[in-house]
């Protein structure tokens, strides 16, 4: 049963870069609008992406989000027909292995996600 509700078919290209250093691995996570429409993202708080870090098991053994705390607002963020919102994340101090990082939009009504393997 329908209420009635259409949702936009919001497709949205994300990408995940990563620069190692000597102490930290610094993350670009960019999501881009290629449709013809602008694409209004919505979120539960203040939080808009966020970043793991699997170690070669796959156990997470880092997150951004972690022990952070987000202001709790609704808020809805226009992204413009072929824009790009850029989100930066740093890890401090990695030990040395091979991971796999996941950046993931926090959007309540738009899917994206972007992973790469990276070596420290």
């Amino acid at each position: 049963m329908s209420d009635g509700l259409i949702l936009p078919d919001m497709s949205l290209d994300c990408s995940l870069s990563v620069d190692t250093r000597d102490d930290r691995v610094e993350f670009t996570f960019e999501v881009r609008n290629p449709g013809d429409e602008p694409s209004d993202l919505q979120f539960s708080d203040a939080q808009e992406a966020d970043l793991a870090i699997a170690d070669a098991a796959g156990t997470e053994v880092w997150r951004w989000s972690a022990g952070r705390m987000f202001a709790q607002m609704l808020q809805q963020k226009q992204l413009d027909p072929g824009a790009t919102a850029t989100y930066a994340f740093e890890w401090e101090d990695p030990e040395p292995g091979e991971y796999e990082a996941t950046a993931v939009l926090a959007s309540t009504n738009a899917d994206c996600e972007a992973t790469t393997a990276f070596e420290v």
